[in-house]
């Protein structure tokens, strides 16, 4: 897409705004990126109001040449590294989670935040409203320490809400999953 043709954005504190209700519902149709702001679980594709998107999001969309991002000002869009930048000061180990966000999306699953569940990402094979998230992905670096009982937690909770609980690890240019199952003796 030409620069006139992408969708533009503005960071409003924590969050990524398309102010225009058509090209918001666009995007949401596509894919499942953002949602309506004041609506929890939408029941359409079409709003009539402005989306909200997350930092991952916006950045995927940035990447794919379908966004761009601007701040208060709205004459001077943002360069990748500005917005990876403001990202990371919201996210903690933003960059790491974002790689596992973009190999996820790349696959054809629809990734959105899985905060409700204690975890970085809750996936769909669908999305949100088709079918139920089939995993849970917690991202953790490969230097990372994980205590068994975090991994019990998390998978029982996973079990309890009928999803897969998955480690990712990030790597350069890779991402590996580890993936539980859970059996009763």
């Amino acid at each position: 897409m030409t620069p006139k043709q992408q969708i533009p954005a503005q960071i409003i504190e924590n969050m990524v705004v398309i102010w225009n209700p058509e090209e918001g519902s666009r995007l949401y149709a596509k894919g499942f990126f953002g949602k309506p702001l004041g609506i929890r679980k939408p029941k359409t594709t079409e709003f009539d109001r402005p989306s909200q998107l997350s930092f991952f999001e916006a950045l995927y969309l940035f990447n794919k040449g379908l966004l761009r991002v601007y701040l208060k000002d709205l004459s001077e869009s943002l360069t990748k590294k500005e917005l990876v930048e403001i990202a990371e000061s919201h996210h903690v180990n933003f960059s790491q989670k974002y790689q596992v966000y973009e190999d996820l999306r790349n696959r054809g699953f629809i990734v959105r935040p899985g905060l409700k569940f204690g975890a970085d990402f809750a996936v769909y094979k669908q999305g949100p409203g088709i079918d139920h998230s089939l995993f849970i992905i917690q991202v953790v670096a490969n230097s990372d320490e994980i205590s068994a009982i975090e991994v019990v937690r998390a998978g029982r909770l996973a079990t309890s809400v009928r999803k897969r609980f998955v480690l990712a690890t990030p790597r350069k240019g890779k991402t590996q999953y580890f993936v539980f199952s859970w059996m009763k003796p």
